[in-house]
């Protein structure tokens, strides 16, 4: 009879902790229903129309041939940062070898690299430039001014490039040029992930605004008035289903710009009724997006996505151990 009454009182709890859960993921996904958002005034999109800018290098044709990428990956960067570029070149963007042979019934994991860049006063950088894309056809330019406060603005030009050039793409990765990815893990990865209004990388939950004005970081109250930022991804290093990217640029019009790029990204999900996904993997739920700066380990290595802090030369150097020893672990 105890037995029984112990028994009875355990399904009792088991079922109000289901109905708790079941209350707070209602609760959430009621956040992520898109309220009516106001239209940007003329004046307000133009900033991240992309009717204001002109191409001075671009790929149009790049993503026609067949197939199409599994992967398009888009490194937003700077004219003068050519040392970068190359690194990339020959490492990540460029695996020696496909990270895992397709059966006859699944897609080929191609990926695709592009550079992403605004302009800049230094004239001497036109030629090199010129020379540069001629040589790799993967340097994307448009004529905003690159700076820190406009990455923003460049990140909604990538958002419309690969939504207008390569929209049959699975999906999009957003990533800084001083990022380590392992693509042999997060290409198979991507494979067994949702395929329409998905994002994932390092989420961040509970950003709020800094009204420090000494702050690289900081926003006014006539910026952004509210106290709380929506989830949003960092801008390390971030991966969406196609799809999204073309929703994004859509958002764009009902959201204004601030100078954060990723948190700008976070208000666009907000209009879209989209919540990031969190990248966590293994009993400590590690995430799979290390924005810290950590040292080399191959082995650690092996287990995440990207990992933060990787100059040229680190990378370089990381990447002819990692690209051939990276199963041994």
């Amino acid at each position: 009879m105890r037995r029984a009454l112990h028994c009875w009182t355990l399904v009792k709890l088991l079922g109000v902790s289901a109905v708790l859960v079941l209350s707070v993921h209602v609760l959430l996904r009621t956040k992520d229903v898109p309220r009516s958002p106001r239209p940007l005034t003329d004046a307000e999109f133009a900033l991240v129309s992309p009717l204001t800018y002109r191409f001075i290098h671009n790929q149009p044709a790049v993503c026609a041939r067949s197939p199409a990428p599994f992967l398009l990956f888009l490194v937003p960067v700077s004219p003068q940062e050519a040392e970068a570029r190359g690194a990339v070149r020959r490492t990540w963007s460029s695996p020696p070898s496909p990270p895992s042979p397709p059966s006859p019934h699944e897609e080929t994991l191609t990926t695709l690299t592009l550079f992403f860049m605004g302009v800049t006063e230094d004239r001497g950088q036109v030629s090199s430039l010129q020379e540069e894309s001629t040589r790799h056809s993967d340097i994307i330019q448009m004529d905003f001014l690159d700076t820190y406060q406009n990455l923003t603005v460049k990140t909604v030009m990538m958002m419309n490039w690969a939504s207008t050039f390569c929209p049959n793409a699975s999906y999009v990765m957003k990533v800084d040029a001083d990022i380590f990815v392992n693509v042999f893990f997060l290409l198979p990865w991507l494979r067994n992930s949702p395929r329409h209004d998905f994002i994932t990388g390092s989420v961040i939950g509970d950003g709020r605004p800094r009204r420090d004005r000494n702050s690289k970081w900081s926003l006014t109250e006539d910026q952004f008035p509210e106290d709380r930022f929506p989830p949003y991804v960092s801008g390390a290093g971030y991966v969406l289903s196609a799809d999204l990217a073309a929703r994004i640029a859509w958002a764009s019009r009902f959201v204004r710009v601030v100078p954060l790029e990723d948190v700008y990204v976070g208000l666009c999900l907000r209009v879209l009724g989209v919540r990031p996904s969190y990248a966590l993997a293994g009993f400590t739920l590690r995430n799979l997006f290390e924005i810290r700066n950590l040292e080399y380990d191959r082995c650690v290595f092996s287990r995440l996505i990207i990992v933060n802090g990787f100059k040229p030369g680190k990378l370089l150097r990381a990447w002819q151990d990692f690209s051939t020893r990276h199963n041994s672990c």
